[in-house]
C-alpha cells in the first residue's frame, strides 16, 4: 500500500508542475500589457517601461519561470501586482469560499445520487425513468444558468435565502449555510445526474452476479446484501466519476460565484487574469491543482481499500 500511494503522490507532484509549466507559458502568450495595466491606461511609454523593468518582464521567459518556480517551492508566490498584497494571503481568504460551495455541492450530489441510483436499480419502473428524466435535464442545463434560475427564483422573488453575498462560518454558522445553499446545489445538478446514473448501472451489474445470489441463498436480509455487498463493489466506477464531477465544479465555480457575488478563488482568477496578474493567476493555477491532487489521491485511496486488486498495479 504504501507503494501503492508513493506513486500516486510523484504522479501528482509531476502533474502539478507540468501544468503550473503550462499555466505560465499562457499568461505569457496572452499579449495583456500588464504593466500598463497595473499603472494606468493614461500612463506615458516612459512609465510602462519603467514598470516593465520593475515587474521583471523585460527579462527571458525562461528567466522569469525559473525565478517564479525557484520561491514557489518554498511557498512563496509573490505579490499580487494590483493589489499589493501576498498572494498566499489572498489565497487563504478566498479559498474558503470556493471551498464550501465546491465541498457543499459535492456531497450533496453524492447523497442523492447514491440515493436516487440505488433505488432506480431497485425499484426499476417509473422511478428509473424519472431518473433518466433527471439526468437529461441535468446534462441539457448547465450549472451558471441553474444559478440564475435559483437567484430569480428562490431567493428574489421567494426571498428563502439570500441572493449575493458571503457570510463567514466563524460569524454565523446559519447565515454561511444560507449563503453557499443555492451556489452548492447549482453545481450539484449535473454532478448528480452523471453519477446516479453510473451507480444504478453499476449496481444492476452487481445484483446480476452469482455472488449475490449466493448472499441471499443463505438468509442474508435484502438490506444487508444492498448495502454491505453490492454497494461496495458497485462503488469504485461510482468513485471515479465523482472525482471527475469534483474537477466540474471546480470549474464551475468561476462563473457560479460571479452570478451569486461569491468573494472566492474563482471569480478572483477571472479578475487577475484578464488584468494580466500573473502571480496571482499562478497561484490560483497552483491551488486549484493542488486541491485536485489531494482529492484524486483520496480517490485512489479509496479504491485501492475497495479492491486491493488495484494496489499491485
Amino acid at each position: 500500500m504504501v507503494t501503492f500511494l508513493v506513486r500516486r503522490v510523484l504522479a501528482g507532484l509531476v502533474l502539478l508542475y507540468v501544468l503550473a509549466t503550462a499555466a505560465f507559458a499562457m499568461m505569457s502568450l496572452t499579449g495583456t500589457d500588464a504593466a500598463r495595466n497595473v499603472i494606468g491606461t493614461m500612463a506615458t511609454q516612459e512609465q510602462v517601461t519603467a514598470k516593465t523593468r520593475e515587474l521583471g518582464l523585460d527579462r527571458p521567459w525562461l528567466t522569469q519561470y525559473g525565478d517564479w518556480l525557484s520561491h514557489a517551492v518554498r511557498g512563496d508566490f509573490g505579490t499580487s501586482w494590483f493589489t499589493g498584497e501576498p498572494v498566499t494571503d489572498t489565497l487563504l481568504v478566498k479559498a474558503p469560499v470556493s471551498l464550501s460551495i465546491v465541498v457543499a455541492g459535492l456531497l450533496l450530489a453524492t447523497v442523492l445520487s447514491v440515493a436516487l441510483g440505488v433505488a432506480a436499480a431497485v425499484r426499476r419502473g417509473s422511478l428509473d425513468r424519472l431518473l433518466q428524466l433527471t439526468a437529461i435535464v441535468g446534462y441539457a442545463v448547465p450549472s451558471f444558468l441553474m444559478a440564475l434560475l435559483l437567484s430569480a427564483t428562490v431567493a428574489v422573488q421567494l426571498g428563502w435565502l439570500p441572493a449575493t453575498g458571503y457570510v463567514p462560518f466563524t460569524t454565523s454558522a446559519s447565515g454561511w449555510l444560507q449563503s453557499i445553499t443555492l451556489p452548492a446545489i447549482s453545481l450539484s445538478v449535473g454532478a448528480i445526474a452523471a453519477t446516479a446514473q453510473q451507480i444504478r448501472g453499476s449496481v444492476i451489474d452487481v445484483l446480476r452476479q452469482d455472488f449475490v445470489r449466493t448472499l441471499r441463498s443463505r438468509g442474508l436480509s435484502e438490506r444487508r446484501v444492498l448495502f454491505r455487498h453490492v454497494l461496495r463493489n458497485a462503488a469504485p466506477p461510482a468513485l471515479t466519476v465523482l472525482s471527475l464531477q469534483f474537477i466540474g465544479l471546480v470549474g464551475g465555480a468561476v462563473v457560479t460565484e460571479k452570478v451569486f457575488g461569491l468573494p472566492g478563488v474563482g471569480s478572483t482568477a477571472a479578475e487577475a487574469t484578464v488584468n494580466g496578474d500573473t502571480p496571482l493567476v499562478m497561484g490560483v493555477a497552483v491551488y486549484l491543482v493542488f486541491i485536485v491532487v489531494v482529492v484524486n489521491l483520496l480517490v485512489d485511496v479509496a479504491y485501492g481499500w475497495l479492491n486491493p486488486k488495484v494496489r499491485v498495479r
